[in-house]
């Protein structure tokens, strides 16, 4: 099993969240106004010099889902790209 952690702008999180419910993944998790910095885009930190949030959604997902939670990640990096959108995948030993 894989965790899928997906950071993005919360300004396209209408799209990341449709994107991923046309290709049929219906369960996350979602955290909003989630603040950092990356190394694509400008800082997210919610402040008058650096406006703007990111979101970040937790996908569990059974290996054979992986590389269409991989493609949808890269369909909206391709689409989006001042979303800022970064996917990460990790080990999931197990759900309880």
């Amino acid at each position: 099993m894989k965790m899928f952690l997906i950071v993005y702008c919360d300004a396209a999180d209408e799209d990341v969240i449709d994107a991923f419910k046309k290709a049929g993944i219906r369960s996350y998790t979602k955290m909003e106004e989630a603040r950092g910095e990356g190394t694509d885009t400008e800082p997210k930190l919610g402040t008058h010099c650096w406006p703007g949030k990111n979101n970040v959604l937790f996908i569990a997902a059974e290996d054979s889902e992986t590389p269409q939670i991989v493609e949808v990640i890269r369909y909206i990096r391709r689409e989006h790209p001042r979303a800022g959108a970064k996917g990460f995948v990790l080990p999931m030993e197990e759900v309880i």
